[in-house]
């Protein structure tokens, strides 16, 4: 019997216990029906025939044909369950991350901006039935990826990100109004916004105190990471001479009062990330504040398989019958 069979009346199988006295009473009763005969040597007699050893088999087949139609009664039979899951409150979210020439600094490992792409790798993976677009900003920003279902774009374009896409700086404004232009029109239950910085906003046009009223009058929710260990850190601080950074250390400056007031303001919160680990367990955090809703449908298909039993037992029975009136027809 096969892993996926199930009964649907499995009582039936009480029944079998039926088998064994059934069988014990037919022995017993055999006993009883031969005759005795009392001789003093066997020698006149021939060796018993094969037929009359196997007298029993008509009778095992009728057990065994029981046998077949109680487990037809038992109902067995396999289970299909497809399932369709239908999302009833949908997310539309937006990580806004800052790749200036600070995010290569190396108090996390191997830098910020690897540590961060392999925690936000994870996250995105974890929200299967939301949509998430890229932003990324420097001393400008610009949309990576438009919010979207398919999470092997976002993936892909989030392993694409690297310094040197944007000219140097950190425009905080930017890449919170880029943001909020990619989710205005979003006609999602919740709106979310995740913006992470290692710094201070030095650059760009629009100030971020003006792009989070736009993220306020857009209903959209901005939850806010400061990215740096406290105190000092190994960063880039020039070039060597055949263009790769020279590394020095240097004092991390986070402008977290600003991000406590967007994430505020917005209705979100402030997140401060240290190391691997806290980074990793503020986004952990965040996949929590922000469920989305889903609603699952099963539907169960059954399939009948008692009629293979049926079929047997009644084989059982009509070779029951053959050998009695052919073979064992002199015993009966």
């Amino acid at each position: 019997m096969g892993p996926d069979i199930q009964f649907a009346n499995p009582e039936f199988f009480w029944l079998l216990l039926l088998l064994p006295v059934a069988l014990l009473w037919y022995f017993f009763r055999r006993k009883q029906q031969l005759p005795t005969l009392r001789i003093s040597s066997l020698r006149a007699f021939s060796t018993p025939s094969l037929v009359s050893r196997l007298r029993p088999l008509p009778f095992i087949l009728r057990l065994l044909a029981l046998a077949a139609v109680i487990t037809a009664l038992a109902r067995p039979q396999t289970e299909n369950i497809s399932t369709r899951t239908k999302t009833t409150k949908g997310i539309d979210i937006v990580m806004a991350i800052d790749v200036s020439s600070s995010m290569l600094a190396r108090d996390l490992r191997p830098n910020r901006l690897s540590a961060l792409k392999e925690v936000a790798a994870e996250f995105v993976r974890q929200r299967p039935s939301d949509r998430i677009g890229l932003v990324v900003y420097a001393g400008e920003s610009y949309t990576k990826t438009p919010i979207t279902s398919d999470k092997r774009i976002v993936l892909s374009a989030l392993e694409d990100i690297t310094y040197g896409q944007l000219s140097d700086g950190t425009a905080i404004g930017m890449g919170l109004a880029t943001s909020v232009n990619r989710l205005k029109d979003s006609k999602a239950i919740s709106k979310v916004i995740i913006l992470l910085t290692d710094g201070v906003n030095n650059a760009g046009f629009i100030e971020p105190q003006t792009a989070a009223d736009m993220a306020l009058e857009y209903n959209i929710k901005t939850y806010t990471i400061g990215l740096g260990t406290n105190g000092n850190a190994l960063s880039p601080i020039g070039y060597n001479a055949d263009g790769t950074f020279r590394y020095g250390m240097r004092e991390v400056e986070i402008d977290e009062a600003l991000l406590k007031d967007i994430a505020t303001a917005t209705g979100g919160e402030y997140f401060r990330a240290t190391d691997n680990e806290t980074l990793e367990t503020i986004y952990d955090e965040i996949n929590k504040l922000e469920k989305t809703e889903i609603e699952e449908f099963k539907y169960y298909r059954y399939e009948e398989r008692f009629r293979p039993w049926v079929l047997l037992a009644g084989g059982l029975l009509l070779l029951e019958w053959v050998l009695r009136i052919t073979v064992f027809r002199s015993f009966i």
